[in-house]
């Protein structure tokens, strides 16, 4: 089975860092080694000038989501709850992308896989939605 067909959650999560601060996927690359993990767990990391940085390589399964990492995407947004209107372009873009490369995935906050997080603290799934139809339009 490939790659491609394991993905069933692209994951969209908040970096719970002061907003506007222009961490990268880097500082969060040395923040996942200080916890004992194998370095950064999300797949992309969406900073607040919109740049997108690539985290672990997609063949590499994720450490961003107990449970589902063997089968999700990780994507972060640097910020806690006030994204930048550049990330959320980028952000729509890269999920276009990574919809398109895992078709049968679905789009998903980290907290709506995990009801004890609100991460990344606005509702994906209706965004998600409004991004697909303004798509189709």
């Amino acid at each position: 089975m490939s790659v491609a067909e394991k993905i069933r959650y692209i994951v969209v999560h908040c970096s719970d860092t002061p907003n506007g601060r222009p961490h990268n996927a880097e500082d969060i690359h040395r923040w996942h080694l200080e916890r004992g993990w194998d370095g950064i767990g999300y797949q992309s990391v969406v900073r607040i000038d919109g740049q997108v940085e690539q985290g672990r390589p997609h063949y590499w399964v994720g450490s961003h989501t107990a449970r589902y990492n063997g089968i999700a995407i990780g994507v972060c947004l640097i910020g806690r709850d006030s994204f930048t209107p550049e990330q959320m372009r980028s952000l729509e873009g890269l999920l276009l992308s990574l919809y398109a490369e895992y078709p049968g995935a679905e789009v998903v906050g980290h907290c709506d896989l995990n009801k004890h997080k609100t991460c990344p603290n606005f509702d994906v799934k209706a965004w998600w939605l409004d991004v697909l139809q303004r798509s189709i339009d």
